[in-house]
């Protein structure tokens, strides 16, 4: 039998090597001889660098930054000198890992640290970029990005603005003559792992906000300020994006790519499984395993595991999803060519035990559904309707 293996990371838990790994020593524990091809993925967040650094033979550079609270910080990103091509998660510098939960302050937290991590690629000749956005602990819409790359961001006033997404509420001009002409030039591939806009019951504020700490009020605050600012941002740059697919990720990072880049926005995962070459991997295949920390409504918005369910649907072959959570909305999955969706907690857990834990969790639910697949082999069901049987899908 071959397994292709194909997860995310698990947030806060395991790498998507590391989820690979458990995954294969959960299926040789049921089937010793099998075949497992460990294709770990990403969507634009975490992992973005290493897949594609992986993929393409490149480097990993490390540079000192600012995080979002203005701290240093050592960040990495990676660079293929034949290429001059950069490959940057924006978490690196301003993701929320990097700031405790009891640090946390999204109306004041700034992505400059991302504009700084451009400006050093750029000197080392970059002309390309792979930027992931994912993982943000801000919801500045990018402005401390432009910040950082030579635009002034004023108030009525002529005064530069306070960093953050809330101070955008004071906001008059975007001043774009002192930005770098090196990051104008340049060309931007966008790995988003979501397709919301920057504004409105799907936009930055009111989805993300409350996951980086917001409370109702903050949330309004934002919306308010981030709307000031895709007026001004349109005028200033020329470029209306505000409702674009996409200008919602990171905080608003989407919009300030597509306002002032040249810049394509893509399916994160789509640029991680050409690199990885999934695809062609997949020929042969019986089952493919996939997940994440979280399997939900949200996972239709472009996240890892749907993507890897499309490429594997491709090719006829059966898509199990393991997660730490299956959430709400998670059923409307099985229309979109999933066999099973499995979670992999054993008992009830606290949040740090679950996180701990989470490699031997994986490892745990990946053999008991390959016992229930060997169960349906030696019923003699067909490979295709035995795993849909077998999982209960």
């Amino acid at each position: 039998m071959k397994f292709v293996l194909a997860p995310d990371s698990f947030k806060e838990s395991m790498s998507a090597a590391e989820a690979a790994a458990a995954l294969e020593r959960g299926i040789r524990a049921v089937f010793p001889t099998a075949e497992c091809v460990r294709v770990p993925m990403a969507d634009g967040g975490e992992g973005t660098v290493e897949a594609l650094v992986t993929a393409s033979g490149g480097e990993i550079v490390e540079v000192e930054v600012q995080d979002a609270l203005g701290r240093p910080v050592r960040a990495a990103y990676g660079y293929v000198a034949d290429d001059r091509l950069a490959i940057i998660e924006i978490a690196a510098a301003a993701g929320i890992h990097l700031v405790a939960a009891a640090e946390r302050d999204v109306r004041t937290a700034s992505t400059f640290g991302v504009g700084e991590l451009i400006t050093d690629a750029l000197d080392r000749g970059a002309i390309r970029f792979v930027v992931g956005l994912g993982g943000s602990v801000t919801n500045d819409g990018g402005a401390g990005m432009l910040h950082a790359l030579g635009a002034r961001l004023l108030d009525a006033d002529g005064r530069d603005l306070a960093g953050g997404g809330a101070a955008l509420a004071g906001l008059r001009t975007i001043d774009l003559e002192g930005f770098d002409p090196r990051a104008r030039s340049a060309a931007y591939e966008i790995a988003s792992d979501v397709s919301n806009p920057l504004l409105g019951p799907d936009g930055a504020s009111a989805i993300f906000g409350p996951q980086k700490g917001a409370d109702p009020q903050a949330v309004r605050d934002l919306e308010a300020a981030l709307t000031v600012y895709a007026d001004v941002l349109a005028v200033d740059s020329g470029r209306s994006v505000a409702e674009m697919p996409g200008a919602g990720a990171a905080g608003g990072l989407g919009a300030a790519f597509l306002a002032c880049f040249d810049s394509r926005m893509r399916r994160g995962v789509e640029v991680v499984m050409e690199a990885a070459l999934l695809e062609q991997r997949l020929s042969g295949a019986d089952f493919v395993f996939t997940g994440e920390g979280s399997i939900d409504g949200q996972t239709l918005h472009g996240k890892t595991p749907l993507g890897v369910a499309e490429a594997a649907a491709r090719h006829g072959v059966p898509v199990i999803a393991f997660a730490g959570r299956v959430g709400p909305g998670a059923d409307v999955l099985y229309d979109q060519g999933f066999t099973a969706l499995v979670p992999i907690l054993q008992e009830v857990s606290d949040l740090p035990r679950a996180l701990t834990d989470g490699p031997a969790n994986l490892e745990r639910a990946a053999a008991t559904v390959c016992r229930l697949l060997a169960l349906g082999r030696s019923a003699g069901t067909p490979h295709g309707a035995q795993a849909g049987w077998a999982t209960g899908a």
